[in-house]
């Protein structure tokens, strides 16, 4: 993977982020303030993530796949975001996270997710 340029903000460092939506298109997004995957998706009105809890891990409709090539580059999974993960409506799969479990960080620049087919 070809790194990206780094991009600055009025002196910040921006995290581009690719949302993959259900109908295939992709939405990039660009984050100069820490927040979690949910906060931004939220934000941005990123359509498939529901996160009825607020970003709690309480509720898996914040359900994403994270590409195969950031998942080396995302922290592991704690165990009450498995115990959640076992119960997402659309299939489970080894790079389902709970977007309210991670954190964006300039390491994460370029990061894409997909949205599921379904949160309930």
């Amino acid at each position: 993977m070809i790194p990206l340029p780094k991009r600055i903000f009025f002196g910040v460092l921006m995290t581009k982020i690719f949302f993959r939506l259900q109908d295939a298109s992709i939405r990039e997004v660009n984050v100069t303030h820490t927040a979690s995957v949910m906060q931004v998706a939220i934000q941005s009105n990123i359509r498939g993530i529901e996160a009825e809890c607020g970003g709690a891990c309480a509720c898996a409709t914040c359900h994403i796949y994270v590409d195969e090539a950031f998942m080396s580059l995302v922290p592991p999974a704690q165990e009450d975001e498995c115990e959640m993960l076992d119960g997402v409506a659309a299939e489970r799969r080894p790079n389902s996270r709970l977007a309210c479990q991670i954190e964006v960080t300039p390491a994460l620049d370029g990061l894409t997710v997909q949205i599921p087919d379904r949160q309930f």
